[in-house]
């Protein structure tokens, strides 16, 4: 059943969108009502989105991280883009963020997140092996290609929606999927082992 998003024409914003910028607007003038609504309309694709482009199990301290940014921003938010795609934006930086401190900072011995260790071991129920596999492969992806395939494959924005998102023109986001499209065909396919080579797949 298409929803009212799915209608909407080419470079149109949907009716969803819409209401959620009303949303994002009335919140910055001090509608908590209007910020709990725009919280409750976004949190569960802004946390799929964070799921695949950090850990799962590191997701939700950053779908919180994402709205303590946005709504220190809120007050600026000037509607020149839908809200929606503004929060991903938001949320695309703490992504960048996280791993990048990641990068810097040693790793040191924890507690393990044994459910996230299984997953990575593959150690997952049948029904979902194919779904673990596919999501540790798009993590493989190089982020200017993982960003983009998320947000369109994953997500479903369109080219158009992503482009905004990613801060890019669309030629460019069309062919980041393509090549990511290819990368997955590649380690999925029949030939392929599972396993990115070492290096492979970079831009």
């Amino acid at each position: 059943m298409k929803t009212e998003r799915d209608r909407s024409g080419p470079g149109e914003v949907s009716v969803e969108d819409q209401e959620l910028t009303r949303l994002a607007l009335r919140a910055a003038a001090g509608n908590r009502s209007a910020a709990e609504g725009f919280v409750s309309a976004t949190q569960h694709q802004l946390h799929r989105m964070l799921g695949y482009l950090v850990e799962p199990r590191l997701a939700e301290d950053l779908v919180q991280e994402t709205y303590l940014r946005a709504f220190a921003a809120l007050p600026r938010y000037a509607a020149r883009c839908p809200a929606r795609m503004w929060l991903l934006a938001i949320a695309r930086r703490v992504a960048a963020d996280h791993l990048r401190t990641r990068r810097r900072r040693p790793q040191h011995a924890r507690t393990p997140d044994w459910a996230w260790a299984a997953e990575r071991a593959g150690a997952a129920e049948p029904d979902h092996g194919r779904l673990v596999e596919l999501r540790r492969l798009v993590a493989e992806l190089p982020p200017e290609r993982r960003e983009p395939f998320v947000l369109t494959q994953v997500l479903g924005l369109s080219y158009a929606e992503a482009a905004l998102v990613c801060e890019c023109a669309i030629g460019t986001i069309r062919s980041r999927v393509a090549r990511a499209r290819q990368d997955l065909l590649a380690w999925l396919g029949p030939a392929g082992t599972g396993h990115p080579a070492a290096g492979e797949g970079r831009a």
